[in-house]
């Protein structure tokens, strides 16, 4: 989707039910595309931590792009950092297993399979698409964060970064 047609701020202020979400798991290795490939890394939830979580949300919202707050036990001194998560079945690869891939907004000197990493999933971005070019992924990928973080500068969002699940 063209930048411009789609808002760059999502989800109600206050946050409003089914969110906020939270979830953690032991990040595991991916296909390895997104730090390669589209040079956005991501760090992949392993389908038990995410899979209860999104039972609860409407089936029409279930997959597609989501934002909030993360952390990796461990890292980078504990911080909390904004995060964009896509949570589905990428059509422009043609997975057979849905995922939930987490892009932790923050320029990370290592990598931290294994790790523990606590999400809070507060809003909802847009439902996945397919696209007919590596970039056209990459430019809506990149508007996604965008949105994530002007979504995040709310009160009651940014009060979610102190929350204790993050303790």
């Amino acid at each position: 989707m063209p930048e411009g047609t789609r808002p760059l701020i999502v989800g109600p202020e206050p946050i409003a039910a089914p969110f906020p979400l939270k979830m953690q798991g032991l990040v595991q290795k991916g296909f390895g595309r997104g730090s390669k490939e589209l040079g956005i890394p991501t760090a992949n939830l392993p389908e038990e931590s995410y899979c209860e979580s999104f039972k609860l949300l409407d089936a029409a919202s279930n997959t597609g792009v989501y934002y909030g707050w993360a952390k990796v036990d461990g890292v980078d001194n504990d911080e909390v950092h904004p995060m964009a998560m896509s949570v589905g079945w990428n059509p422009y690869y043609k997975n057979e297993k849905l995922t939930a891939e987490v892009h932790i907004m923050h320029p990370y000197n290592q990598d931290f399979y294994g790790k523990n990493m606590r999400v809070i999933v507060t809003g909802y971005v847009r439902p996945e698409f397919d696209y007919s070019t590596l970039e056209a992924l990459i430019e809506d990928i990149e508007f996604d964060k965008k949105v994530a973080i002007h979504s995040l500068d709310r009160d009651s969002y940014k009060e979610l970064k102190q929350d204790a699940f993050f303790k």
